[in-house]
């Protein structure tokens, strides 16, 4: 692979983690796209510089970890009066549902097998293909697929509250 594709293939790979971890550094989704593109951007200028693509991953976090520390330091915005009164922002949504999804899905999650339960969170979580799951775990692609679908059967008696929800784990196309 040249330059360009090795490190496009990192970007492809590594950039939902990437704003997973941005997400939770800012609070914001926006903030957590800008602050991935900006990591991005700097680990590109790098890129022939860094011994191993191993380490590519490690720089790249601590390239953002720095960057936020960066904003968060100049964000110090003042505040003024305004001859209006701006208006009301309309109403959010209540994240009581969600939350309570979230509760459901970690006390269902926390009843399964250890097996099961690292199956489904690399397959669901952290999106990783079976192949991907399998040679994390050291099993066949077979067992993946065997775990995965005991896991989600179990999951579904442990939590019928889940079944059908589109972000719970079953509520969505299983067949990758």
């Amino acid at each position: 692979m040249d330059e360009i594709e090795d490190f496009d293939a990192f970007v492809r790979g590594r950039t939902p983690a990437l704003m997973r971890s941005a997400f939770l550094l800012t609070g914001d989704q926006h903030l957590a796209e800008d602050l991935v593109q900006a990591s991005l951007a700097r680990t590109h200028q790098a890129w022939r510089r860094l011994d191993s693509r191993s380490n590519a991953e490690a720089y790249t976090r601590r390239v953002m970890y720095h960057l936020q520390v960066s904003w968060w330091r100049r964000r110090r915005v003042p505040e003024w009066s305004t001859a209006q009164v701006p208006e009301p922002r309309r109403h959010e949504p209540d994240q009581a549902d969600a939350t309570d999804l979230r509760v459901a899905m970690r006390g269902a999650l926390a009843r399964l097998p250890v097996r099961q339960r690292a199956v489904l969170v690399l397959r669901y979580f952290e999106d990783l293909t079976e192949a991907e799951t399998a040679e994390t775990l050291g099993v066949s692609v077979g067992t993946v697929k065997s775990q995965s679908f005991k896991a989600l059967s179990r999951l579904r008696d442990l939590a019928p509250e889940l079944a059908g929800h589109p972000s719970a784990i079953g509520g969505r196309d299983e067949r990758r």
